[in-house]
């Protein structure tokens, strides 16, 4: 499944890089040197370019408000060989002063007991998003400050051919299927896929959950136990079979097994497309291709069986974190600093520095007027805490064949029980590989 950053949406690291990386990060294990009166703090994030641009503009706006700071940058690769980055150095004592990595179940993989400094003390923790802090809390601790904003799943749609075809944003799926026979009428493809990029088959599935928690509100903790499967609950099976019902009603795009990401989103944005599942954070993608169309593009939610619960699936931005390896000469500041990532200031450097994913989830603060709609259409769902985690950051469970599976569904090759029966095995391998009881 996806982490709070989809990590097959990143460019593979060549070797050499990866190379340069790990000397980088080797060089960095020293340690910063500290100048007279001024406290310098090293600072761990991802390589990807927003990420970077980000973390430079929060080290620049805290040390020109605290002179007696100073922010090293170091970065390390994403994906998989950056996990493996952060654990080791953890487990060598080599860590950050800082460092920036996920939330939910990767978080817990860092043995964050050990290996964190707990956070509840400190000022702005009444401020968080309550849905957050369950991703960066363990056995009653909370570990982590926000390092952004959140990331909605669900449906981008074209508002131009919306208005045209005289529809309105569908809070039922019955509704959004009607949506979707007055569209192929007028011939435009109802829903883009891009199955080339096979992450983006999981989508359907993977925002579906807001709805599967509202049938079901213990579903995260029976899946976690083995006491629920996707298969046999008829809420978790939904997702799935909407899924298969999308297909099977001739609604997806032609080519779609063959379509990139950066396809499907030009196909949205000029009207041949007018529904996308996907996540939020493709929307600076989209401006970014085609700017002069971004406003035009909207979002919702993934539509459930009942308007009265519908809401919305959040993925929860990473962390910042403070390792228990960080000195008391450099504690204080660390702890400044993650104060002021999670104040209004911060934010706002943050929405500055990149355009957010979604909002943030801070109390107090806002995103920007400059944002495209699309990001601005999800901030009534956190307003009226119509929202649900998704799944990864309720549970550790997690197979790593979903995108292979729900692009069978999704193509008609396989029906959705059968996926669903085959990704609840897929789940059973995983969950006994991490020793969870009940497995």
């Amino acid at each position: 499944m996806f982490t709070a950053k989809p990590r097959r949406l990143t460019a593979l690291v060549a070797a050499t890089a990866a190379v340069a990386m790990l000397s980088a990060c080797s060089a960095g294990s020293l340690g910063p040197s500290d100048e007279e009166g001024v406290t310098t703090l090293s600072f761990l994030v991802d390589n990807e370019a927003s990420t970077v641009k980000t973390a430079e503009a929060l080290a620049a706006a805290f040390s020109a408000a605290n002179s007696d700071v100073k922010i090293d940058i170091e970065t390390r690769p994403q994906g998989g060989e950056g996990d493996n980055i952060v654990k080791t150095r953890l487990a060598t004592g080599d860590m950050t002063d800082i460092f920036q990595y996920n939330s939910g179940s990767l978080f817990q993989a860092l043995n964050p007991q050990q290996n964190l400094l707990p956070l509840d003390d400190q000022s702005y923790v009444d401020a968080l998003d309550p849905a957050f802090k369950v991703t960066v809390t363990t056995e009653g601790k909370l570990y982590g400050v926000p390092s952004g904003g959140a990331m909605g799943g669900g449906m981008l749609y074209n508002k131009r051919v919306y208005a045209e075809l005289g529809l309105t944003v569908p809070t039922t799926w019955a509704d959004f299927m009607a949506n979707n026979a007055a569209i192929a009428k007028a011939g435009p493809a109802p829903v883009v896929q891009t199955y080339q990029d096979t992450w983006t088959s999981q989508v359907t599935v993977l925002a579906d959950f807001h709805n599967v928690l509202t049938a079901q509100p213990d579903f995260a903790e029976r899946f976690t136990a083995n006491q629920a499967k996707f298969a046999t609950t008829p809420a978790a099976l939904r997702s799935f079979q909407k899924l298969q019902e999308l297909h099977d009603a001739g609604y997806v795009n032609e080519g779609f097994a063959s379509l990139k990401l950066e396809q499907g989103l030009k196909l949205l944005a000029e009207g041949e497309g007018v529904h996308f599942p996907m996540l939020t954070f493709t929307v600076a993608t989209l401006a970014a291709a085609h700017p002069d169309k971004v406003a035009d593009i909207g979002f919702f939610a993934l539509p459930g069986d009942d308007a009265a619960g519908n809401g919305l699936t959040v993925w929860e931005p990473g962390a910042m974190y403070i390792p228990t390896t960080t000195t008391d000469a450099r504690l204080e500041a660390a702890k400044r600093f993650l104060t002021f990532v999670a104040s209004k200031e911060g934010c706002d450097v943050m929405a500055g520095a990149s355009t957010p994913s979604g909002p943030f989830v801070v109390a107090g603060c806002t995103l920007p007027d400059t944002v495209p709609q699309a990001i601005k259409d999800m901030q009534p769902y956190f307003d009226g805490k119509k929202t649900s985690p998704a799944l990864e950051f309720l549970s550790p469970v997690k197979g790593p064949a979903l995108e292979q599976i729900t692009v069978e569904v999704g193509s008609g090759i396989r029906p959705a029980i059968e996926g669903a029966e085959l990704y609840d095995q897929d789940v059973e391998k995983q969950a006994q590989q991490l020793g969870l009881p009940g497995w």
